[in-house]
């Protein structure tokens, strides 16, 4: 299931890098695919903007602003600020691929099943 999930998840990764603001190159470069198993054992994959707990979404104050792996201001791109209007790559990136993601998933599904049952 993990290859599974991260097909898809690396659609939206893809397609979030190519609509992302370029200004140093810095957002562009946090954004990645990660893969948890939760308690119950579930797996899922997510695209996830480095500078952020992913547990709780909020941003991580013991990196620092300097760090090459911490792009917290990601949400104020995307959501804007009083000072900034919203520039979204995230959620459009989501409603572009929604179906490449899914045609990705099942593809990948049917090829470790197949691989699975030619053992």
């Amino acid at each position: 299931m993990r290859d599974v999930t991260r097909a898809a998840a690396t659609i939206f990764k893809d397609e979030a890098v190519k609509r992302a603001p370029e200004r140093t190159g810095k957002l562009k470069k946090n954004i990645v695919v990660i893969t948890q198993r939760d308690r119950n054992g579930d797996i899922s994959s997510g695209v996830h903007v480095r500078g952020t707990n992913p547990r709780t979404g909020s941003s991580d104050n013991k990196m620092k602003t300097n760090d090459r792996q911490n792009a917290f201001y990601w949400r104020f791109v995307e959501i804007g600020t009083s000072n900034m209007p919203a520039i979204p790559f995230i959620r459009p990136a989501y409603d572009a691929r929604q179906e490449d993601a899914t045609n990705a998933a099942f593809a990948t599904a049917n090829r470790v099943v197949d691989e699975a049952l030619s053992k």
